[in-house]
């Protein structure tokens, strides 16, 4: 039996079952026993659709006869006998047999052939219950903090925002069923006419073929069974599609189908199509957008009022005279309707290319508060905490950070452009210069994987051929750039195509239109002519210049999070999201180094000790923990030490010997005591979960998230009041609301007090006044922070706060595959995260956060502290400022080796602090010297000759970025003066190189 005929009987055999029996509907038969039920079903399949002829003018008979005799005259001139593999003797035979009642001798039908074909095909058949129970995917819109757009997110064929049916005018519901399916309201799911003028229009006129499917079938076609043009996918669609009739309402049906179809424009349903062509809800479409509308489902991009408008007024025109004919609407309305403009918002070109961390955190987020299984599985309205400004802003700084310090330190590498469009610049030269047959796009154009193959040579003269001269409005080159779907979508550096790679140099075409030179730099010698790149625009006088940009391998995040509330304003957790998905701000941990150490001086601060005590920054040797283990022996990052320091200058300059020593008496009387106390701080600020229990936990050896180390930043800004971090307020669906955050105040850390805090965040501005984070000296009076390096500095971060926000900075490399790669010698939280968090700041402030300076102590701290000489001092309950300079370290440990000092030279303390730094007297003459001004940051209680910072002895010098005397990052406020290395050594035997 013919293969074609087959198919076209299993076809005919489920028409007829759901026409004649759509309550019985059969799916699988008795290929041995069923075949006379078979020819049953289709011979009374066939009498009803006569029947259903009988008020059409069709007359098969004449048409089956004509064919017969002269095939030309139903497919064209040069038809033979057969027609689309269909021999018409065979099907004439057919149309006998089962229209006719005859009993043929040389039947063609095969049952057994046509039962095994219709049960293959009814497999596995999707419920009409599973269909009318299905949520379609959907776009949520997700606002920003202050309520605006800030991004969508959808599956694939999913933008859409579902609306209720009685929330669809109408008319509009009228103007979508006048041109799609004018017997909706009376068939059961098929047109039984309308399949069988399909079929004879496309059997006697092949090319654009007909539909025959009712918006019954669409909804099932659209959801349920896919659009696979096989007579398998039109048997399951109609046997759904009759099942669907049953349980459904037409009107639901019909919400199915308006929520469900594509109109163009990227917009699935009717609400989305309405937002996107004219800006307002579907019940604010007139008559005439509604008609526009309901002529697009036969085709939306033939049809496309973008690129086609004569031909989406001819098709709105019909859909107005289909209206009309019906009694919809007036003759007068169709003529006015006729003649509107089409009214077309302009169209959005502009892609998103920010927040694809905060969207993915937020969905995370949405499944645990809103339990909700994915933002793309209906149509949420998504309330965020973002500042959109400046997550865009934070975003850039990132990548230009870490890809300015792998070109400065000769770390790039290149593994090729990010994509070619050569041959969509041939599709539409081939294009411009052929007449329009058709509706033509563009192009688009798709990248290589995200870690494509090591760079291509340019080959003969393809790679030095001049660029095309441009063809119509636009150079074909911009069309094709325009088009073009770039790998990293989120990057911030323009895509540029390059245009020549002659002896000239390097030319290349920019977004805007203009043509620039481009310093080609790492990929010199290595482009091909419409290469895509991404470039760092050189703005000044005459013609652009660029700089290509190459995506580093090195990684990143930043965090900016509002201290009193802890809403995250900003966040991104990778140099780009689609290269790597993980948020390395809350789903990734890594050693902070010393951005932990002010956990060591809190707790003692609130054991006592003032910011002035005296600490020995020289070698120490810590027993081990329950006499287990080895002891610890850790050293400074420059290997030595510089004797008596202050506590303040131990944090300021990061010495790991003072934190040590900390250990040792300054917080608890033993060592595991003073480390459990340190826990204690950890734990209750939500630092950890756990604390490992040993010393190196003090330099921040354990590692720990970046979204907990920004909580306890704040809180040392909120005087230890620490926030939780949130990014989602609420979600809601057709303004219902799901989940909504309740307001919750601060908790109070109650391992230390109000006092202790508010000194070590003024210690901590000190890091930033002249300490490892002094390149951010200029904005000194408005930040306290602190730098952190790890170990073989395999980390590097900054941790920064104001009254308003605190901001977390990390530069690394991802050490999944269990490697440690180190950001080289030299390289550490004060050399790369504190100019990476300095044009946060300043991006912060410009978009709408508060520059105030740092605040003094609140109310309740204040009466507890005595400000004397610039420094903090915590006063007894006595009201006097407790002696504690000389608490760890004696006077006479202090003064030994001064070679102007004399034993018994050394006076007491005085009330309220006067002689908190200590006195002495005594020359080479005997006589009594007068007292110095007092300078609290001097364990020597005078004033020395100031040395450059190189010359001091606890630090290394700094050394600026090669060829440059400017900041690597392009900040304006860039201190150029030379900067200490930040001394963040983790801890160990021996120096870190």
């Amino acid at each position: 039996m013919n293969t074609i005929l087959i198919k076209l009987f299993a076809t005919a055999l489920t028409l007829s079952q759901v026409t004649t029996r759509p309550d019985a509907v059969r799916t699988q038969f008795d290929a041995a026993t069923d075949g006379p039920k078979v020819v049953q079903l289709l011979r009374d399949g066939c009498a009803h659709m006569r029947k259903a002829f009988d008020i059409e003018d069709i007359n098969l008979d004449e048409l089956i006869s004509t064919a017969m005799e002269d095939p030309s005259a139903v497919a064209g001139a040069s038809a033979p006998k057969i027609l689309h593999g269909l021999d018409i003797g065979e099907l004439n035979t057919s149309y006998r047999q089962f229209c006719k009642g005859e009993n043929p001798a040389n039947s063609p039908f095969d049952a057994k052939s046509v039962i095994e074909f219709y049960n293959k095909a009814t497999e596995n058949l999707p419920t009409a219950e599973a269909l009318r129970d299905k949520a379609l995917p959907g776009m949520t819109q997700i606002l920003d903090g202050a309520g605006k757009p800030f991004a969508e997110t959808f599956e694939a064929n999913g933008r859409r925002l579902a609306v209720p049916i009685e929330s669809v005018p109408s008319l509009v519901q009228k103007a979508f069923i006048a041109a799609e399916d004018k017997r909706f309201e009376g068939h059961r799911g098929i047109d039984e006419r309308g399949v069988i003028r399909a079929f004879i229009g496309n059997l006697a006129a092949p090319g654009r073929p007909q539909g025959g499917s009712t918006i019954t079938q669409q909804v099932v076609k659209n959801l349920s069974v896919g659009d696979d043009v096989t007579y398998e996918r039109k048997i399951r669609e109609m046997i759904v599609a009759a099942r669907l009739e049953r349980i459904l309402t037409k009107p639901q049906i019909l919400g199915l189908y308006l929520n469900g179809i594509y109109l163009g424009r990227g917009a699935y349903g009717i609400e989305m199509a309405a937002r996107s062509y004219f800006g307002k809800s579907v019940g604010q479409l007139n008559l005439a957008e509604a008609a526009l509308l309901a002529g697009m489902p036969k085709g939306p991009n033939f049809y496309s009022p973008d690129k086609y408008p004569d031909r989406a007024r001819e098709r709105r025109a019909y859909v107005l005279s289909r209206l009309k004919e019906e009694g919809a609407i007036t003759e007068g309305q169709m003529a006015e309707a006729v003649k509107a403009d089409l009214g077309l918002k302009p169209l959005d070109t502009t892609r998103r290319d920010s927040g694809f961390y905060v969207v993915d955190y937020l969905n995370r987020e949405a499944r645990t508060f809103a339990s909700v299984d994915s933002l793309t599985a209906g149509s949420f309205t998504v309330r965020s905490t973002i500042n959109a400004g400046l997550q865009r802003a934070v975003e850039g700084i990132l990548q230009d950070g870490l890809a300015n310090y792998e070109r400065a330190t000769g770390r790039q590498t290149w593994s090729g452009p990010e994509l070619n469009l050569a041959d969509a610049v041939r599709r539409l030269e081939a294009a411009a210069s052929a007449p329009e047959t058709s509706a033509q796009a563009a192009p688009t154009v798709t990248g290589p994987d995200p870690d494509p193959a090591p760079a291509r040579k340019g080959k003969g003269k393809a790679a030095a051929k001049p660029a095309p001269k441009p063809a119509g409005p636009k150079p074909v080159w911009l069309r094709a750039l325009e088009s073009a779907r770039p790998v990293l979508y989120d990057v911030r550096w323009p895509l540029a195509v390059v245009l020549e790679t002659g002896r000239n140099g390097v030319k290349v075409g920019l977004p805007d239109g203009r043509v620039a030179a481009l310093d080609p730099g790492i990929a010199r010698n290595r482009l091909q002519q419409y290469d895509a790149v991404r470039v760092k625009l050189r703005e000044g006088k005459g013609a652009p210049r660029a700089e290509i940009r190459v995506r580093p391998a090195v990684q990143g995040a930043a965090l900016v999070l509002e201290n009193r509330t802890g809403r995250i304003l900003a966040m991104t957790g990778g140099f780009s999201y689609p290269l790597s998905q993980l948020n390395r701000v809350t789903q990734a941990v890594r050693q902070p180094g010393s951005t932990l150490k002010p956990l060591t001086y809190l707790a003692a601060l609130n054991a006592g000790l003032q910011p002035n005590t005296l600490v020995m920054d020289s070698a120490v040797t810590l027993p081990p923990i329950g006499g287990v283990g080895d002891s610890w022996s850790p050293k400074n990052y420059d290997g030595g030490g510089s004797g008596a320091t202050t506590l303040r200058r131990g944090l300021e300059f990061s010495k790991n010997l003072v934190t040590a020593r900390l250990l040792q008496g300054g917080i608890a009387e033993k060592a595991p005591a003073s480390l459990k106390r340190v826990c204690d701080i950890a734990l209750e600020a939500q630092i950890y979960a756990e604390c490992e229990p040993y010393y190196p936990f003090v330099l921040g050896a354990q590692p720990v998230r970046m979204l907990d180390l920004a909580g306890f930043y704040a809180a040392v800004a909120n005087e230890g009041a620490r926030p939780a971090p949130y990014v989602l307020e609420s979600v809601e669906r057709d303004g219902r609301p799901l989940y909504t955050r309740q307001s919750r105040e601060p908790v109070r850390i109650g391992s230390a007090d109000r006092v202790a805090f508010y000194q070590l965040k003024t210690m901590l501005q000190g890091v930033v006044q002249h300490g490892t984070a002094a390149a951010l000296a200029r904005n000194g009076a408005y930040i306290a922070g602190k730098t952190g390096t790890s170990e073989n500095e395999n980390d590097a971060w900054f941790a920064g706060l104001t009254n308003e926000i605190s901001v977390v900075v990390w530069v690394g490399y991802d050490n999944a595959d269990g490697t440690r790669r180190t950001l080289g010698r030299g390289q550490t939280g004060g050399h790369l995260a504190v100019p990476i968090a300095g044009q946060i700041f300043n991006a912060a402030w410009a978009n709408g956060v508060a520059k105030t300076p740092l605040a003094g102590p609140s109310p309740e701290a204040r009466p507890l502290i005595a400000d004397i000489g610039g420094e903090h001092f915590r006063r007894g309950s006595d009201g006097r400022v407790a002696e504690t300079q000389f608490r760890l370290v004696p006077r006479e440990t202090v003064y030994a080796g001064r070679p102007d000092a004399e034993d018994g030279d050394l006076a007491g303390g005085a009330e309220d602090g006067a002689d908190v730094a200590g006195d002495y007297y005594g020359n080479m003459t005997g006589e009594r010297r007068p007292r110095p001004e007092p300078d609290l940051l001097d364990p020597f209680g005078e004033r020395r000759p100031a040395r450059s910072r190189r010359a001091q002895g606890d630090l290394d010098g700094y050394r600026p970025w090669p060829g440059t005397n400017r900041s690597p990052f392009g900040d304006e406020d860039y201190d150029t003066r030379p900067r200490r290395r930040d001394p963040d050594y983790l801890f160990g035997d021996e120096p870190r190189y």
